[in-house]
């Protein structure tokens, strides 16, 4: 029972720090704004990420290209590993560190955005994609965690939540991504 009061305060701690961070929730406003304009103008939202990571990718992929609050148009998202034959071919053929940066080569465009995600912001598949994507003239949104790792240096905006937790970090790259989900929706939708 300690364990679980103890998880469930540092989840608030974690949550309460990002609330503290103004920075952070203007660069979340900013990663909202960017993502509704894309939308506006027929792009699309990409994301990559690795673990828990893939799965919040694939997660939020899915609140743009199903819907959030209500019933509107599908809006182009799509997490970078949803194709395993690709995802497996690449990291044989190429190696893994290359699996998201050669889809991001196929599928990005000028104008669209990459939401790179990793809790140490030092994955090399992840570092990758987000180089793959400055070079094809794409916008990136850097999710991380505090120290922002390599992935500062590669993204546009950098949503780094003041944790070094994972799982902390996660729930708040969660709590962002669905609020920016919520923002970009509201603006093209009403």
């Amino acid at each position: 029972m300690d364990r679980i009061q103890e998880a469930i305060r540092d989840s608030l701690q974690a949550k309460t720090r990002l609330l503290s961070a103004p920075h952070l929730l203007e660069k979340t406003a900013q990663a909202a704004v960017q993502c509704a304009a894309v939308f506006q103008n027929k792009g699309k939202v990409l994301f990559c990420g690795n673990g828990g990571s893939a799965a919040d990718a694939q997660h939020l992929a899915a609140e743009f290209s199903g819907r959030f609050y209500f019933d509107r148009p599908p809006l182009y998202a799509e997490a970078l590993h949803v194709n395993t034959s690709f995802v497996t071919a690449v990291g044989n053929d190429y190696g893994y560190e290359h699996i998201y940066s050669r889809m991001v080569e196929a599928a990005g465009r000028e104008g669209d955005i990459l939401f790179a995600m990793s809790t140490s912001g030092n994955s090399p598949n992840i570092i990758r994609a987000a180089v793959a994507a400055r070079e094809a003239k794409m916008m990136v949104i850097g999710m991380t965690g505090e120290e922002g790792g390599q992935l500062k240096a590669h993204s546009d905006v950098l949503l780094n939540v003041p944790s070094s937790d994972t799982p902390r970090i996660q729930e708040c790259h969660m709590l962002l991504g669905h609020i920016i989900c919520e923002l970009v929706e509201k603006e093209l939708f009403g």
